[in-house]
């Protein structure tokens, strides 16, 4: 494909991802209003957010699968209007059951625009020339995660908070059009297509049960429970159950001769503590601003900014140099200890810590998770074979999004408890009774226009605190993804593009189960066309082309 070709398929692809991210971070800056305002309790709030992510991890790796089955560009225009559409009915919630239940079915899209964008990434653009494109895909995320809160924020201090949910749907209109008119993909291998239904159905409660157990224990029954051990036992029987279903099944869900891949292992254990410092900070930060801050959602969106930028310059300029020189493992490891450098230093920060320290804070961990994130899915991609692209991308994006929903559900846990028990002892410690927080008590989201300036002050301590604690309490899951980059052997970029290597297998004829593109074929036929002094011909018998 020409370079105006790829941009202009790129774009289709980038606008899907766009509307994704806008849908999700265009209420994290607004989600303590709503919360509030529907009358939520911190569980709700961290329900909003759990819900999507559960859903969107779940569903990750069916998409991925069906990816490497079926026509991925009707796909991933599915997975859009699945996305929109739910935005806007959660719009039109009433209570925060219906606001979680929107959220999930949100979630359902969101897995197939996370798993299919990489997928179709990597059909037009080679492994080493994907960092050309890295800026303008930093670019579109950050316009997204920086636009949605200041976006959100806005509108909820204006029109109100249900314009979040609405603000989508136009450019979800544009992202299906776009990708109508400039995605042109040829026509998948006609196969008979072979989902299994037992294997999807079984990972699925397996994981949400998981992650059901985290976030239920500690809050509606102890964690050293009879409940507790029912929820755990169960949840690891039935993935038990799965992964036996997987080894038999004609086209698992998850095959798992992935994972005997070195590389793409470690790149989903590093994806992991990734998910859990992308998606908390996101979601906590909010609460950090405006609860311990007093700040309004708009200047929360504001705040985040730092972070964002630092996320965007370190993507960015890696992007650039792993493309003109090959070599990403240093960048990994660099990004690996600036994340639990960020984590560590955020961990420190108090209800009264000046913003320019918090927003330095913020930019280094943003550095940090801008290094890792696009480039562990570089490193699996660049290992795996044409037919497991789909598959392998979105088994990686599934655990970073798992990472994102446990996190999210055990921070929240943890959250709600050191907030509630501090709540009580700064009401105490002033002869306050606690239920002059209002009909809520101390579980309920408080509202500090509406506090006395003591029981302010005691709110703001709580939430500054309690959020600094949830940063400390992921420094070590981070470390876990630093020792992941050490141990990944750094493997010298492709130079074709999954379309290309399609190409090359049809014009080559090999048969439909001989593996293609991968790098030690690459290699080879690197170092047989230049034996034979650039002559074109082919150099390695049967089934081989030149690189």
């Amino acid at each position: 494909m020409t370079h105006r070709q790829v941009l202009e398929s790129l774009s289709g692809i980038l606008l899907g991802m766009f509307v994704s991210v806008l849908a999700t971070s265009v209420v994290s800056s607004s989600l303590p209003r709503i919360i509030t305002d529907l009358q939520g309790s911190q569980s709700a709030f961290t329900w909003v957010v759990t819900a999507t992510l559960l859903t969107t991890t779940v569903s990750t790796p069916i998409w991925g699968k069906l990816a490497d089955l079926v026509d991925r560009k009707t796909l991933i225009q599915v997975a859009l209007v699945i996305s929109v559409v739910s935005s806007a009915l959660a719009g039109l919630s009433q209570s925060t059951g219906q606001l979680i239940g929107m959220r999930a079915l949100q979630g359902l899209g969101a897995g197939g625009l996370t798993a299919l964008g990489t997928v179709l990434i990597a059909d037009i653009i080679s492994p080493r020339e994907r960092g050309r494109y890295m800026g303008l895909m930093g670019a579109v995320m950050a316009v997204a995660m920086v636009g949605g809160p200041l976006l959100g924020g806005v509108l909820t201090d204006g029109p109100g908070w249900r314009w979040n949910f609405f603000v989508g749907l136009p450019l979800a209109v544009a992202a299906i059009v776009v990708l109508q008119r400039t995605l042109h993909l040829p026509r998948p291998e006609r196969r008979r297509v072979r989902i299994d239904y037992l294997g999807a159905l079984l990972i699925s409660v397996g994981v949400a049960g998981l992650l059901l157990w985290v976030t239920f224990a500690g809050d509606r029954f102890d964690w050293v429970s009879g409940a507790s051990a029912a929820m755990l036992l169960g949840s690891l029987v039935v993935l038990v159950l799965a992964v036996l279903v997987e080894r038999r099944a004609a086209e698992p869900v998850i095959p798992l001769t992935l994972f005997r891949n070195r590389t793409l292992v470690l790149a989903v254990v590093g994806s992991i503590a990734v998910g859990v410092s992308m998606f908390g900070t996101s979601v906590f930060l909010s609460q950090y601003m405006q609860l311990a801050r007093g700040q309004s959602p708009t200047m929360s969106g504001v705040m985040t900014i730092p972070m964002i930028a630092g996320l965007f310059l370190a993507s960015t300029l890696v992007g650039q140099v792993i493309s003109r020189t090959g070599r990403y493992k240093r960048f990994m490891v660099l990004g690996g200890v600036l994340q639990v450098v960020g984590l560590a230093l955020m961990g420190t920060i108090h209800y009264d810590t000046d913003f320019w320290l918090v927003g330095l804070y913020m930019a280094v961990l943003g550095a940090g998770v801008g290094m890792l994130m696009q480039n562990l899915v570089l490193a699996a991609q660049n290992t795996l074979d044409l037919r497991e692209m789909g598959t392998g991308s979105a088994l990686i994006a599934f655990f970073r999004t798992l990472g994102g929903a446990i996190g999210v559900s055990a921070l929240g846990a943890v959250l709600a408890a050191r907030v509630q028990d501090s709540i009580v002892s700064g009401l105490v410690a002033q002869g306050v009774d606690p239920s002059a927080l209002g009909s809520g008590g101390t579980s309920a989201l408080p509202d500090l226009a509406t506090l006395p300036a003591p029981l302010r002050l005691v709110v703001e301590q709580a939430f500054g605190d309690g959020v600094a604690d949830l940063f400390l309490v992921a420094t070590p899951i981070a470390l876990v993804t630093l020792v992941a980059v050490l141990l990944l052997e750094e493997v010298p970029l492709q130079r074709r593009s999954g379309l290309e290597m399609r190409a090359a297998e049809a014009g080559a004829g090999t048969t439909a189960g001989e593996p293609t593109g991968t790098l030690a074929e690459e290699e080879a036929r690197e170092e047989r066309a230049a034996t034979a002094g650039g002559t074109g011909a082919p150099a390695g018998g049967p089934g081989t082309t030149r690189g």
